[in-house]
């Protein structure tokens, strides 16, 4: 469960998180009892997910971004500083933002691997890629992150 939500964190944007865990366990679930069971499970579970973000991504394109207003009158409504909740949230803002400027492979290859803790063949089953594929995408998304946090590390400095 702690992989599949680590990888939807990392697929779609904060309010639909839950609701792709949700729908990727009934797709999981749906299918088992389907009999089509496969041999490891968490590469199947986690290409269930990455489908489904897709799906969500497509759908999500030709629709209007909708606010919901409990958070904002929420916020609105609060008694903190609202400057003190900027700064104690700006590395992990940071972090989040660079990892949503990555490409999209690139940004799965590290949700799997590094925050989802699965081995480089598990991530490239999932993902229908082979292992130097995936090799490469984490190479490459790790170094372009840690270009865009040093930028970010000198512009605060400065």
């Amino acid at each position: 469960m702690d992989m599949v939500y680590a990888l939807a964190r990392r697929a779609v944007p904060g309010d639909d998180v839950q609701d792709l865990v949700q729908d990727t366990f009934l797709a999981a679930y749906r299918a088992w009892l389907d009999d089509r069971r496969p041999e490891r499970v968490e590469p199947w579970i986690a290409t269930i997910c990455l489908n489904l973000a897709r799906s969500r991504y497509r759908s999500r394109r030709r629709r209007h971004i909708e606010v919901p207003l409990d958070a904002s009158v929420e916020a609105m409504a609060s008694h903190e500083d609202p400057a003190d909740r900027a700064l104690e949230a700006l590395d992990a803002d940071a972090v989040h933002r660079a990892m949503w400027t990555l490409p999209e492979e690139q940004r799965i290859a590290i949700a799997l691997v590094d925050l989802a803790d699965m081995s480089v063949l598990d991530a490239a089953a999932a993902m229908g890629s082979p292992k130097g594929t995936v090799l490469s995408r984490l190479h490459r998304g790790r170094r372009a992150l840690a270009t865009m946090l040093t930028e970010h590390r000198r512009e605060q400095t400065s």
